[in-house]
């Protein structure tokens, strides 16, 4: 009994063990997964997504790297800049494995060894920028950096996907300077755009008054003209009034001493209609008046016939 029991006990940790064994034997991987395989401890396979069946004791995982994007981290650190400021910069580095084995035995650790080569660029890059380029090329630093990267991962089996610099900060005295040049900057940049401005209204204002002074002169031409044309047609409706005059003159000779008569009466009219005292009306010939009051009367005696 006791044979049979220890015979039994043996069997099946026997089994136990070639269950454990298979178990071993069976790798299922993710699809974002790469498993590197060593058979003996020469590089065998790398096993992507899905099911796999190795040897367990002669296979063995040597290591299992993920194949979506990772970030790696820039630590802050200290760069002096061209013109010797002591700057705080600190940024992440998106990478992608895409050889799993050549991540595995090209480096010992790509993720620590591209952190140490994006801190050395880093300062390398920045070392050739004054401090207004750093602030003002953050773009074009990352794109530097990002081709440094890639053509040393590479060989790695990392792809490089993209360099973000997160931040880069100035001490506290420089930065107060820069604001006070800023602000000189803005100031010179307002009188200059009120100089500009002052420049454009007298600019403006002079065209102003020459336009002005164009159409009033061309309003004093042409009121010039106007009274000339006004003066030219007076003249013409006199001298066409004279010579109707002068025609029925001839043919009436009592009409030129009726015209003469009427104005005297009409001028002697406007004298007695002044309210002044002191006026004494003498005819410069009485006869001559009289005269002009009897012709009158005969010349409408003989309208009147």
């Amino acid at each position: 009994m006791d044979f049979i029991s220890g015979g039994f006990i043996i069997s099946f940790a026997i089994i136990i063990a070639v269950i454990i064994i298979l178990i071993q034997g069976v790798q299922v991987v993710q699809q974002s997964e790469a498993r590197v395989i060593e058979r003996l401890g020469k590089y065998h396979k790398t096993l992507e997504g899905g099911f796999h069946i190795i040897i367990p004791i002669v296979d063995n995982i040597r290591s299992a790297l993920s194949k979506q994007e990772q970030i790696i981290d820039i630590p802050s650190q200290n760069v002096i800049t061209k013109d010797n400021v002591n700057i705080s910069v600190d940024g992440i580095i998106f990478i992608q494995v895409e050889n799993a084995r050549n991540a595995t035995y090209g480096v010992v650790d790509f993720k620590r060894a591209i952190a140490n080569l994006a801190t050395t660029s880093l300062r390398s890059e920045i070392g050739q920028l004054a401090l207004d380029e750093t602030l003002s090329s953050r773009d074009a630093l990352n794109k530097k950096i990002l081709i440094v990267l890639d053509e040393a991962t590479r060989k790695w089996g990392v792809k490089t996907m993209r360099v973000e610099l997160r931040d880069i900060s100035v001490p506290q005295e420089i930065e107060q300077a820069m604001n006070l040049q800023m602000k000189a900057e803005r100031e010179k940049r307002a009188i200059e755009l009120k100089a500009v401005a002052d420049k454009e209204a007298v600019i403006r204002k002079a065209e102003g008054d020459k336009q002005k002074i164009i159409l009033e002169a061309e309003a004093i031409e042409r009121m010039a003209d106007a009274q000339k044309y006004e003066q030219i047609a007076i003249a013409n409706g006199q001298q066409q009034a004279v010579s109707m005059i002068n025609e029925a003159i001839k043919t009436k000779s009592l009409g030129a001493e009726f015209l003469l008569a009427k104005d005297r009466i009409s001028a002697f009219n406007e004298l007695a209609k002044s309210d002044s005292k002191d006026k004494v009306i003498i005819p410069f010939e009485a006869t001559e008046f009289i005269g002009s009051l009897s012709m009158i009367n005969e010349f409408l005696g003989k309208g009147k016939k």
